[in-house]
């Protein structure tokens, strides 16, 4: 029984890592749906001075980035 517990867990975060962006601001961290399930960009340090380039990334402007960042 542990052992389903724990793979279901497991299942469960790799679902979460596939479908959303976690991006640390200066403000705390921020969820953001992904446009496409995959493992880019799922952490990603906004904080700073680094944001240009996160603004001019493909696809993390698809999932709108510009917008959470205002």
């Amino acid at each position: 029984m542990k052992k389903i517990i724990v793979l279901m867990s497991l299942a469960g975060l790799i679902f979460g890592a596939l479908n959303i962006h976690l991006i640390w601001t200066d403000s705390g961290p921020k969820v953001l749906p992904k446009s496409s399930m995959s493992f880019e960009y799922t952490f990603v340090d906004a904080s700073g001075i680094n944001k240009y380039k996160l603004v001019t990334n493909p696809v993390l402007i698809k999932a709108g980035i510009r917008e959470l960042l205002k």
